[in-house]
């Protein structure tokens, strides 16, 4: 902490603006990457609904840190943005209102950066970036699935990807059914083959990990695997995958992002507790060996968000086989039943069942990280 100055702010104050998972996890690698800067508080548009701190540092409203401010130090204070991108625009605006100017907008790139240089100081969550491949190493044999459900808006500013991405439409079963023609507006659709498209308004992406694990696995020459979003991809360059190629890389994942207090309290902006209570009931009913480790995991702060990665095929096809009997019996139990409930639920529960699965087999896999980029 630095010596406050007896009047206005130090030159190492900042504020964050959010108080969710990116602005906890950019105040961790601001704490530990710039130690001497000081962060005043976290700041939102409104405290309701909001932590009244942060590991200690207050969440204050905008609006009463600013009254509190000259109109010098508003437009000197040092304000990271960490929101997401899709209302950048907004929180400038709303921020220039009341007179800060001196803003870090958080992008994907940059939090990416911060958070893999963050963890690397840490020792924690190994990054496929460090690694190193030989000059003669080969782009491995992938395919990669960008999810989009079939009503997504295009994208403003689509990303170029290379050929081993493929996009896949899902909720297909929906829009069958409501009459929409979508043929040829994608490379795959989630309604052929083994499917469980019909689940969508409730497993979301993970119709999609389905569809892959039952139509794309068997007789495929290809090394890897992967799931993204339309709009979210895995920072991985070609040199990246040949250093998986070489070090015999598992899994890609994106760096965990980090909660406050807890990974656990992820589950409770989308989703009520009973169906909290009744996934713990079920892993113990399934696999007692990772209901050993639950409370472990979810009481530390980091959390495998947005259901993406890039696997083995084998390994994807091992944690499919472990995750579906879940979803499925959660489903079954849950009131009401997955089938008459159109809220995401499975969906979000997936995340931390990817974030269970994959913490519990931190030693026993080759487990490394990335960034996600993020397009609009």
């Amino acid at each position: 902490m630095n010596d406050i100055k007896p009047e206005g702010l130090n030159d190492m104050d900042f504020y964050i603006f959010g108080a969710k998972a990116t602005a906890a996890g950019l105040y961790k690698a601001l704490s530990l990457l710039e130690p001497e800067k000081n962060i005043e508080a976290f700041l939102v548009s409104d405290t309701s609904g909001n932590v009244p701190e942060i590991w200690g540092v207050p969440v204050k409203a905008i609006s009463s840190v600013a009254a509190g401010l000259s109109e010098s130090e508003k437009k000197e204070a040092l304000v990271y943005a960490a929101v997401p991108e899709l209302v950048h625009a907004e929180i400038r605006g709303l921020l220039e209102e009341y007179g800060v100017s001196n803003l870090v907008m958080l992008d994907s790139r940059l939090e990416a950066d911060l958070m893999g240089r963050y963890f690397v100081a840490e020792g924690k969550f190994r990054s496929v970036h460090g690694l190193s491949a030989e000059s003669e190493t080969t782009v491995p044999k992938l395919s990669i699935y960008a999810a989009s459900f079939y009503k997504d808006k295009p994208l403003s500013h689509p990303p170029v990807l290379p050929g081993y991405y493929k996009k896949l439409y899902l909720g297909c079963a929906g829009a069958k059914k409501s009459g929409m023609d979508i043929k040829g507006q994608a490379d795959c659709y989630d309604n052929t083959g083994d499917n469980i498209s019909a689940l969508n308004p409730n497993r979301c992406e993970m119709t999609a990990h389905y569809w892959v694990w039952k139509n794309r696995l068997e007789g495929s020459t290809h090394n890897y695997v992967g799931i993204c979003h339309y709009r979210r991809i895995l920072d991985l360059s070609d040199e990246d995958l040949k250093k998986m190629v070489a070090n015999d890389v598992d899994v890609v994942l994106p760096y965990p992002m980090i909660h406050y207090p807890n990974a656990a309290i992820q589950h409770t902006w989308y989703v009520p507790e009973k169906d909290w209570e009744l996934t713990k009931r079920v892993v113990s009913e399934l696999y007692p060996e990772y209901e050993k480790c639950f409370d472990e995991i979810f009481n530390a702060p980091e959390f495998y968000n947005y259901n993406m990665l890039v696997a083995k095929k084998e390994v994807f096809a091992d944690y499919c086989a472990w995750l579906y009997p879940i979803l499925d019996r959660i489903e079954e139990l849950s009131e009401p039943k997955g089938t008459d409930r159109r809220d995401r639920y499975t969906a979000y529960l997936s995340e931390s069942l990817e974030t269970l699965y994959f913490m519990a087999n931190l030693k026993n896999l080759k487990i490394y990280h990335t960034g996600r980029l993020l397009f609009t």
